[in-house]
């Protein structure tokens, strides 16, 4: 259907790689030509080898999933008829390990907060079937394994 790029670079700036000691900060450079600073997480490698202000792959894939539902819903409110004016998401990944002792992100947990404008706002069971819908026809969260959770205002979690 289409086709998505992401030029990952990386260069050895020291002479201790073989010890392990070498930076984790790379860049990524998306098809619009946005660079971003990335790095390994500081909570996998320490600073200095790693570098805490810039984005590192678990947070990405947790951003990922959380712009993704946003958009999606963001489309079926519109189609739904609700006017939204905000919408703020605190998402939290959990890094845990496997049955074989693998790290992966076991679950994300979205935390959305909207705020609508105009007359008409969705009831908790509206609310509920949107956030569900989203899940459901996200092209992220149909990509992955980790269980998503979705805590919205007055209508429960959705889990995915």
């Amino acid at each position: 259907m289409s086709q998505h790029t992401a030029v990952i670079r990386w260069k050895n700036t020291g002479t201790d790689f073989m010890q392990g000691r070498f930076s984790r900060a790379h860049t990524w450079t998306f098809d619009g030509g946005l660079t971003v600073p990335a790095s390994s997480s500081p909570s996998v490698v320490r600073p200095p080898l790693s570098d805490p202000a810039a984005v590192d792959p678990e947070e990405a894939f947790v951003a990922s999933i959380s712009s993704c539902h946003m958009l999606t819903f963001l489309h079926l409110a519109r189609k739904g008829g609700f006017q939204v004016d905000s919408y703020d998401d605190t998402a939290v990944g959990e890094l845990t390990k496997n049955a074989a002792g693998a790290f992966f992100i076991s679950q994300v947990t979205l935390n959305p907060r909207i705020v609508y404008g105009g007359d008409k706002h969705p009831d908790a069971t509206e609310l509920r079937q949107l956030h569900h819908d989203a899940h459901e026809q996200c092209f992220i969260a149909q990509s992955v394994k980790s269980e998503i959770t979705v805590n919205h205002e007055g209508a429960g979690a959705v889990k995915g």
